[in-house]
Formats: C-alpha cells, sequence, structure tokens
C-alpha cells in the first residue's frame, strides 16, 4: 500500500520552507550530486535534473533509468515553470478541486505532468530561478526524495 499523498496546504508550506538565500552553478552540482548519492545508496533507478532559468546545469541517468525518465522531467519541469509550484503540488491541487490535472488542461496535458518529482528552486530575495526533478519512482516518492535533498542541502 502507498502512502496517501499529502494535502496541498504541507505541499506549499513546504515550498514556503525551502528557498534559498542564492542559488549558483555550483549550488546546482553538489544538489545533484546529493541527489545521485541518495539515489546510489538505494539503488533508485532515476534520472536527476537541475535547472536555474531554463538552462540544465545538472543532469544524470542512474542504471535503470530510460530515455522515458527524461521525458518525465521535461513534462514536470514545464509544471514548475508554468505553475510556480511542485509539480505535486499542481496535482493535488486539482485533485482537491475533484477533477484531474488532464482533464482542466485538457489536450495540452500531453506536455505537461502534474506528478510528484519536480520542485522549484526559490531564492527568497528573487524568486523563482529553477527547478530540480527526479524521475524513476513512483511520484511521491520523487517528490521526496527531491525534498529530503533540498532540505539537507539548505541545512548544510
Amino acid at each position: 500500500m502507498t502512502d496517501p499523498l499529502p494535502p496541498l496546504a504541507e505541499l506549499l508550506a513546504e515550498e514556503e520552507e525551502l528557498r534559498f538565500a542564492s542559488f549558483t552553478n555550483d549550488d546546482a552540482w553538489s544538489l545533484g550530486c546529493a541527489l545521485v548519492d541518495a539515489a546510489r545508496a538505494r539503488s533508485a533507478p532515476v534520472a536527476v535534473d537541475v535547472t536555474r532559468n531554463g538552462h540544465q546545469l545538472f543532469h544524470a541517468a542512474l542504471t535503470g533509468a530510460t530515455p522515458d525518465n527524461d521525458d518525465w522531467i521535461a513534462r514536470k519541469l514545464r509544471v514548475v515553470q508554468r505553475y510556480g509550484h511542485s509539480s505535486l503540488a499542481v496535482g493535488q491541487l486539482w485533485r482537491e478541486r475533484g477533477t484531474t490535472f488532464e482533464e482542466a488542461l485538457g489536450p495540452d496535458a500531453r506536455r505537461y505532468a502534474a506528478h510528484g518529482g519536480a520542485f522549484p528552486v526559490v531564492v527568497r530575495s528573487v524568486g523563482p530561478v529553477g527547478a530540480v526533478a527526479v524521475s524513476g519512482l513512483p511520484q511521491l516518492e520523487d517528490h521526496r526524495m527531491v525534498v529530503s535533498a533540498i532540505r539537507a542541502f539548505l541545512a548544510g
């Protein structure tokens, strides 16, 4: 049995909590490497991606990841870029409204994936500057992997 998805309010609170003072190319590399280390520790077949201002600064595909994971990452990142919230939060918004993201967006939904795993990089004094994404696990696990890595990075 999988864990139930967290309520939207909890997901938005995570976004408020997990904001950066700054975000450099070196930060993107360090965060990406931390995600790869976490994924390797559990033999997770994931792809990892970190972007800033539309520029891919880090990408890795671990053993077991497929080109489909890259497609999922691109679709999840479009959700973060368009809506300014984590891909899981956007999906949960529509679920709590009694519908689905796909029904609400119609045919355009094929370019987007409101499934867990992409999280906005928000710099406190600037606003949204990028995103971190993981694909390859069930959506809540993808989301938690990203959130855990960002939380550890910010605490470090």
